[in-house]
């Protein structure tokens, strides 16, 4: 299963859920890869303790092989780095994006990536991708190449207008380009359960017949410790509260019973 994580505004926690529902399925023994497409390479750094910068074999050589001429180009899996856990591989990110975006856009290389992930699909069974907090050629791209997509939810006014946007382009681009796309959810994310705005702004985007989903995400400084340490929070603090609903959104994704709060819990 190939999943992206987008939402056009920052500071949502697109990095933070990649990373944590990546490193609890690799915990679970299923072959797990985290495509990192923002420049900024949260998740690469997150995942394997060093930021991208100083990383070579990342997914801006991957694709830059699409556009310059080479007797013969070497397979995706050659730049997909290891982490420290078990199970969990990361092709990492590149400042190089940036400065390759306006290439592959001008060759027509939307679907290359599609066409990468394919192949890596034979290795891994779970593919998580990340994405730039922005509608770009990658976001378009990581779109066009999953089957599902998560939107996380910042729980504010500002956040709920985007969404209707994000929703829209979402459905225009399964139209022209994956109709096998998905939306998975939105996720209520950096949850404050006890604050009566994101309890009314989850309820009433429910009530409009939005695909909610019913696990959210509290607020906690535990994510920003994991952060620091470099370790996933079901490594770093398997009891936790904020990792015990990473677990629940993780097994309603994959289909098991879970137990969810009621909203005003």
């Amino acid at each position: 299963m190939r999943r992206v994580v987008f939402n056009q505004k920052g500071g949502v926690g697109k990095s933070s859920i990649v990373s944590n529902l990546a490193a609890i399925s690799a915990s679970r023994g299923v072959r797990t890869l985290v495509v990192d497409l923002d420049p900024q390479g949260n998740s690469t750094q997150y995942l394997l303790g060093r930021p991208a910068e100083e990383l070579k074999d990342t997914v801006a050589d991957l694709l830059e092989q699409s556009i310059a001429f080479r007797i013969s180009s070497r397979r995706p899996e050659e730049f997909v780095h290891a982490s420290a856990f078990s199970n969990l591989h990361v092709l990492p990110s590149s400042p190089e994006l940036d400065y390759l975006e306006r290439k592959l856009e001008a060759k027509h290389k939307i679907y290359k990536l599609r066409d990468h992930l394919s192949r890596l699909s034979d290795l891994y069974d779970a593919i998580y991708i990340d994405t730039a907090p922005a509608l770009n050629f990658y976001t378009r791209s990581a779109l066009i190449a999953a089957q599902r997509c998560l939107i996380p939810f910042d729980c504010d006014d500002f956040s709920r207008q985007a969404l209707y946007s994000i929703m829209g382009e979402i459905q225009e681009l399964q139209e022209d380009h994956n109709p096998d796309l998905m939306i998975e959810g939105i996720i209520a994310n950096q949850f404050q359960s006890q604050a009566s705005l994101p309890r009314r702004l989850v309820q009433e985007l429910t009530d409009e017949g939005l695909p909610v989903l019913p696990v959210r995400l509290p607020s906690s400084v535990k994510m920003k410790e994991s952060h620091q340490v470099g370790r996933p929070l079901i490594h770093m603090a398997p009891k936790h509260n904020l990792t015990m609903r990473f677990q629940d959104l993780y097994g309603l994704l994959n289909g098991e019973t879970v137990d969810v709060e009621p909203l005003g819990a």
